[in-house]
């Protein structure tokens, strides 16, 4: 798939948006032992200043190409444990002096397809009632280092670090609160984070990489705010340049210039000074090549040879009306009506045979004749099903036939044609997702590794093990081992498994392209049996 078209799929899919930058926030003044610049009462409270908050798509463009900026790389290894942790930036300096211009142009620079910006400004403290009134009278100080929730977003950026999902919260600074929908950010390469205050907190400190201050001219940072505020908010100069003067000057002296010390870097005239964002970028790549791990597929193809199939695998009855099936979608003649007429049909009775696996408890019933009877009833809290597009799609009506009201997630997992790595595009999972019982659907599985990626993403959104059951139509020895091995919690359950995968890893004596079959398209050369849009292995 060419990057146009893939950009073109994900803008009409409801991606999971970044946070978005936004300005100023509220605080009270008191200790601040944890914080490292020395900190001291008495700094007259300045006016609020808004900004309008933008949701963004999860998407750069810049000159050279598109970037994405949400979506997760594989960092695991085929034993499914965690093989490197992004590259964090923190990018700090005063109002107007230009970081989001800088981290823009690292991120063009850099040219590395995994990106989040996150921005200090979601993270403002939720005002009290009493504080509430003080900002509507503009006798609130929205420039205190206690004015951030420094806890949840060191907490925030650790996890994101480690490449799990992550909620941010949406500040609006009309009721100075937090808005009830947060916005979901997941994975990345490298992460910059940028805030006047990005680094005023030792823990949050110790999260960043690098570390660069963006030191601007105080009049060029003024003749910034100047336009801003005269332009786009209807002010006049005399009151821009007071609030300067009495507010923003004050904080930048006592609370953001001392933190210049932190630094690793420090960029004089902000996105203008190419020559400092070439060294940064530079240093970021060589840091990042240190940190590569490829996706092995031979390792992955050699690790589990000769070794019997695990005790987590459950195959469906090979009764001759399952063979009979599994003949008429295998054979390469067959009619594309024939092959989804057939397919579905596995399709419910695989679905049937994994709700088998679901926790159960005993559940007495009366019957109309005034008897109890007692059976069975699922102890859990909720069923989701989650589908690896677009093949593991074709499997959804068969789990909504049999499970009333179940919820559905879905996972685009495409493969990197430089790097050969299976990369995720796009997920849309349910809300506390953590607490269910999952069933993952895939039609096809060769090597696992586009099932593997897909059961890190949902451990990352906290689903446990072994409430994971992947379910596929056909699998591949290879496959099966390399989930196995790597989740042995995972209960693995198929309606058959076929020993070999050649050198293009296909399934033999394999399915052919379920995807293409089953949609009626047409295959490219380089086809996978674990076909998302891409090939995907």
């Amino acid at each position: 798939m060419s990057a146009v078209s893939r950009e073109e799929r994900l803008s009409k899919m409801e991606t999971e948006e970044r946070a978005s930058s936004v300005s100023t926030s509220g605080g009270s003044e008191g200790s601040l032992d944890r914080l490292l610049p020395t900190v001291s009462t008495g700094l007259s409270p300045r006016k609020r200043t808004t900004s309008q908050c933008k949701s963004e798509p999860p998407l750069l463009r810049t000159s050279k190409r598109t970037i994405y900026t949400a979506g997760r790389p594989p960092w695991y290894n085929e034993h499914g444990a965690q093989s490197k942790e992004a590259f964090v930036i923190g990018l700090c300096g005063g109002s107007a002096s230009g970081k989001t211009t800088v981290a823009r142009k690292i991120i063009e620079a850099l040219d590395v397809p995994w990106v989040v910006l996150l921005s200090m400004d979601s993270f403002y403290k939720v005002l009290t009632p009493d504080q509430q009134t003080l900002a509507a009278s503009n006798d609130y100080n929205f420039d205190h280092p206690d004015a951030f929730d420094f806890d949840l977003l060191t907490h925030t950026l650790r996890k994101l670090k480690q490449g799990k999902s992550v909620k941010i919260p949406v500040y609006d600074f009309t009721t100075h609160g937090r808005q009830k929908e947060w916005k979901t950010v997941y994975g990345a390469s490298v992460i910059i984070f940028e805030g006047i205050m990005a680094f005023a907190d030792k823990k949050l400190l110790q999260l960043l990489d690098m570390k660069i201050f963006v030191d601007t001219d105080s009049d060029i940072r003024l003749v910034r705010r100047l336009r801003r505020d005269i332009t786009g908010r209807g002010r006049d100069i005399e009151g821009v340049i007071k609030q300067y003067n009495k507010f923003v000057k004050p904080a930048f002296e006592q609370y953001i210039e001392p933190t210049m010390r932190l630094a690793d870097i420090v960029v004089p005239r902000g996105g203008c000074n190419m020559v400092a964002i070439d060294l940064i970028v530079q240093h970021v790549h060589s840091q990042l090549e240190e940190r590569k791990l490829r996706w092995d597929m031979a390792a992955l193809a050699s690790a589990h040879q000769a070794q019997p199939l695990p005790q987590t695998l459950s195959v469906l009855e090979s009764t001759p009306q399952v063979r009979g099936m599994h003949t008429i979608i295998r054979n390469k003649e067959t009619s594309r009506d024939e092959f989804i007429f057939y397919s579905k049909r596995l399709m419910r009775l695989l679905i049937e045979r994994a709700l088998s696996f679901l926790p159960s408890q005993v559940h007495v019933v009366q019957t109309p004749q005034g008897e109890d009877y007692e059976g069975r009833s699922f102890h859990g809290k909720r069923i989701t099903g989650v589908s690896i597009l677009r093949a593991g799609e074709t499997m959804e009506p068969a789990l909504r036939a049999v499970c009333k009201d179940v919820r559905i997630g879905k996972i685009l997992i495409q493969t990197n044609q430089d790097t050969g790595e299976p990369e995720l595009h796009y997920l849309r999972l349910p809300k506390d997702i953590g607490e269910d019982h999952v069933i993952l659907m895939d039609c096809t599985v060769s090597t696992g590794a586009a099932a593997m990626m897909a059961v890190r993403v949902l451990l990352d959104h906290d689903v446990q093990e072994d409430k994971i059951l992947l379910v596929s139509l056909l699998m591949a020895e290879m496959g099966v081992h390399s989930v196995a091995y790597a989740f042995p919690q995972v209960k693995i359950i198929t309606t058959a498994v076929d020993k070999k995968v050649n050198n293009l890893f296909h399934i033999i004596p394999g399915i052919g392209n379920f995807g293409d079959r089953y949609f009626g398209t047409d295959a490219p050369p380089d086809w996978s049996d674990e076909e998302t849009d891409e090939p995907s292995y």
